[in-house]
């Protein structure tokens, strides 16, 4: 990972971690159901962007990288690698 983007995403994954805490504060509070629901779809999207960033990072880094370099078996790797990765996206 680029060493730019680690605080970044350290910094959003300590916030989403609250966000849960905070949701299952709800729960134990019994609030309503389309409150903890809103903010369970608040999660789910931060994840999502998460994600985004560290396959943006991926890319950038990793695979330019083997794609760039003179190796021919880890540019197959890496396209083998991000073929699965999104395959398993798409679930």
């Amino acid at each position: 990972m680029q060493t730019e983007t680690k605080p970044r995403l350290i910094n959003r994954l300590n916030r989403i971690e609250g966000q849960v805490r905070g949701i299952a504060r709800m729960v134990d509070e019994d609030r309503y159901c389309v409150e903890v629901l809103t903010q369970l779809q608040a999660v789910r999207a931060a994840l999502l962007r998460v994600e985004s960033e560290v396959l943006k990072d991926h890319l950038d880094h990793c695979v330019m990288g083997a794609m760039t370099g003179d190796d021919p078996a880890d540019r197959k790797a890496k396209a083998e690698e991000l073929i699965t990765l999104l395959a398993r996206a798409t679930r």
